[in-house]
């Protein structure tokens, strides 16, 4: 978990989404579609940060749980409260995925604490997120673009804030991230078949004598 706001490598500011906000996960969509790469260059990876020991560092997997079970036809999911992606394994879960999926676009998800007034917001952003940076942990940095959610206050004591986070909270907000991401894979779907259609026209297009 990421336990301070703002700890992470981007261009720019992340955009804010309240989760409880009117079409939360479809501007949510929208922010994540706007920056995967291009159709058909890089495989997408989303990669879920966090362990269910811990109520409000419960959020990453739930998230990649909830998004696994929906079955995104061209997002591989890793990180759920089955298989969780964590402190101790984070090495070697980012080793795995880049040997199984070749030069990947890795969108990084983690749970953050914040401002008061910033607890159930959720940020979208560019760059990596680095988890255990609040708590000068040494871990590797995690994505192309990042996602978080802010599930509590920040300041004081923060373990102690961590594990007593509540849990409705943190649900409610992995419910909103985890549609807002099976949206964003079904824009990219479109998008890819758009692109494979164009390619085949072209194709086709070029095998057609001139009359």
């Amino acid at each position: 978990m990421n336990l301070k706001k703002g700890l992470f490598d981007r261009k720019g500011d992340p955009a804010r989404i309240a989760h409880d906000a009117e079409h939360a996960s479809g501007l949510m969509a929208e922010e994540i579609v706007s920056l995967l790469p291009s159709v058909g260059t890089q495989p997408i990876v989303v990669a879920c940060i966090g362990t269910d020991r811990s109520t409000g560092d419960s959020l990453g997997p739930l998230i990649g749980t909830l998004l696994e079970e929906k079955n995104p036809a061209n997002f591989f999911v890793y990180g759920t409260l089955e298989d969780p992606i964590h402190a101790v394994n984070l090495a070697e879960k980012l080793a795995m995925i880049e040997e199984k999926h070749p030069n990947p676009f890795v969108i990084g998800i983690d749970a953050c604490l914040g401002r008061m007034k910033s607890v159930g917001v959720i940020q979208v952003g560019n760059g990596p997120v680095k988890p255990g940076a609040g708590v000068n942990k040494e871990l590797q940095a995690v994505g192309n673009m990042h996602i978080t959610g802010i599930v509590n206050v920040s300041g004081f004591m923060e373990f102690f804030v961590l594990q007593n986070t509540r849990l409705n909270l943190v649900l409610k907000m992995a419910r909103t991230m985890s549609e807002g991401l099976y949206e964003a894979s079904l824009h990219y779907q479109r998008k890819q078949s758009w692109f494979q259609m164009k390619l085949t026209q072209d194709a086709e297009l070029k095998r057609t004598p001139f009359q």
